[in-house]
């Protein structure tokens, strides 16, 4: 019987010469699409972050690379990459076997990367365009809510800041006027839009009170003078604090006060809990993030035009096309994307609800009337004329206008129809937005062309798909910063390493095997084709003679 022959073993042994890392990184591993991605970078604007002097520092670019990588790794802290920094042989290989800890590792990220991922992202996403990966001509729009890191029980409320401070300003006069009746009356009151609460300047208030001789005053008004300065002043200026970080927000966190709090689609009690987060907007170009930003406001509408804004200046002239679904379809985007040249396929409510028939043949809503254009008069469903009795002039905070026809039937009484077309006990009167309406009709043209077919077909595989694979495959789903621009670095790491990672994975795809999965899906579309139409012939006859069952 042969006896077992094994090779030498030594955890010991010494080498002469060091192991080439390389040779022992497989050709197709992400981790030279990485290394490939940060040497062709232009990293001067993050040398420049550095303060020269003292000990040397790591290269910025051996610290991207092994950021990028440990990102697309799904590693975001900074103790696990510097564990695998010292276990990993790709880490090692990416560093030069260079082992720099956590809390330099935090740092290249806060100090060196907060003001300069930007600039990388941009470069990052030109270079995969002049490789041919993505189009900067299109954008698929698309928004969700990431969760700050923040506590959600620290929330503070825009009303109830308003309602305190109101009442603490009723207190402040109350005392006022029992100290001294005149510097009541000296004050001077505004209007406050909260159940007409009267409102003084606080300037005028801290000079009245300085004003006061505490000498003349007794025990009791010395008292009160003594609570006003030491308890409800101070609280009015925490009150207007908290007012200045509100801005025009309705909430904000204690300890973020960038973070505002949403409805979050990942609720695990089911019961709508708000929590502190961020709406997060992101461009895609064939799967491939192209732009990104972060907003306080939980809505999409008012998010559109300054994150076109950002694009354009990233890409000067690039974007042609955009597409978006109907939380963008407002009046004012419209118009901002025609102004800009920009072919909008982006939806507005109703776009599908119109083409059904409960709307679509209902002779009484206002769109299906009929309107002449040259007299300016509508038509309803009787023959009556509906003219033009006056309009309405609406400025919003973003100092967007628009305007608002009104039109009134001559007269509804005895009218057989009225009970389906007015409710109301005058006669009817419609409000007619007609710039709205002509936004919407080329926004109907282009969603129903035939190019606006495929863009809506596009659309929920594009940065609905990037989402998920941001959200479910790579767990990122709450955000690890505090701060609106830490939080805005963290996720700029995390698109350049999706986009890397994107292409690695496009690399690793070879014509052949292009080829095999081609014929796979034709193979299996003509089989389903197949027996689909059988099924389709056959059910109908064996219905007609009874034998189909369910």
């Amino acid at each position: 019987m042969a006896r077992p022959v094994f090779k030498d073993y030594s955890q010991n042994q010494l080498s002469c010469f060091p192991a080439d890392l390389g040779s022992l990184i497989a050709e197709s591993s992400p981790a030279r699409i990485v290394s490939m991605v940060v040497d062709k970078l232009d990293v001067s604007e993050v040398v420049r972050t550095y303060k020269f002097g003292g000990a040397s520092s790591y290269h910025p670019k051996m610290m991207l690379k092994v950021v990028f990588y440990a990102y697309m790794n799904n590693i975001f802290s900074c103790r696990r990459i510097e564990k695998q920094l010292k276990e990993n042989i790709n880490y090692m290989w990416l560093s030069g076997m260079q082992y720099p800890d956590y809390h330099t590792i935090n740092n290249f990220r806060s100090l060196h990367l907060k003001d300069t991922i930007t600039k990388l992202f941009t470069q990052v996403v030109l270079m995969l365009c002049d490789m041919g990966c993505l189009s900067l001509e299109e954008s698929y729009v698309d928004g969700t809510k990431i969760e700050a890191r923040s506590n959600k029980y620290t929330f503070v409320w825009k009303k109830n800041i308003v309602r305190n401070r109101n009442k603490l300003l009723e207190k402040i006069k109350n005392i006022l006027t029992q100290i001294d009746e005149g510097i009541a009356q000296d004050l001077n009151y505004e209007s406050d839009d909260t159940k007409g609460t009267p409102v003084f300047d606080k300037e005028t208030l801290l000079k009245k009170i300085g004003e006061i001789n505490e000498e003349n005053l007794d025990k009791s008004k010395k008292k009160a003078l003594k609570q006003l300065k030491e308890k409800h002043l101070p609280k009015l200026n925490e009150y207007d604090a908290s007012l200045e970080i509100l801005g025009e927000r309705n909430s904000y966190s204690k300890t973020d006060h960038d973070a505002t709090f949403m409805r979050m689609k990942e609720d695990a009690m089911n019961n709508g809990q708000t929590k502190p987060g961020y709406n997060l907007q992101i461009g895609t170009s064939k799967q491939f993030v192209i732009n990104f930003d972060l907003f306080s406001n939980p809505t999409d509408t008012l998010t559109l035009e300054p994150f076109v804004k950002k694009q354009e200046e990233l890409y000067p002239g690039r974007l042609k096309e955009l597409t978006a679904d109907s939380g963008y379809g407002s009046e004012e985007n419209y118009t901002m994307l025609e102004q800009r040249g920009i072919t909008a396929y982006v939806k507005y409510n109703y776009f599908h609800k119109e083409q059904h028939k409960p709307l679509k043949n209902n002779p009484f809503i206002p769109q299906n009337l009929y309107y002449n254009a040259q007299d300016d008069y509508y038509v309803c469903p009787m023959g009556q004329h509906m003219t033009h009795i006056g309009s309405i002039k609406d400025t919003n905070e973003r100092k967007f206008t628009s305007y608002t026809d009104i039109y009134q039937a001559q007269n509804c009484i005895g009218c057989p129809l009225r009970s389906s077309c007015n409710k109301s006990k005058g006669n009817r009167v419609i409000n007619v937005n007609h710039n709205l309406n002509r936004l919407k009709r080329q926004a109907f043209d282009l969603l129903t062309s035939q190019e606006g077919l495929v863009r809506r077909s596009r659309r929920p595989i594009e940065p609905e798909a990037v989402f998920g694979q941001i959200k479910t495959c790579m767990g990122y789903k709450r955000f690890r910063h505090l701060g609106k621009e830490k939080c805005y670095m963290d996720f700029g790491i995390l698109a350049i390493a999706f986009n890397i990672l994107k292409l690695s994975r496009l690399k690793e795809i070879n014509p052949f095997e292009k080829l095999k999965m081609i014929l796979c899906v034709f193979l299996l579309l003509l089989f389903l084709f197949k027996y689909a139409k059988r099924f389709f012939y056959i059910v109908p006859a064996l219905k007609n003679k009874g034998l189909y069952k369910k």
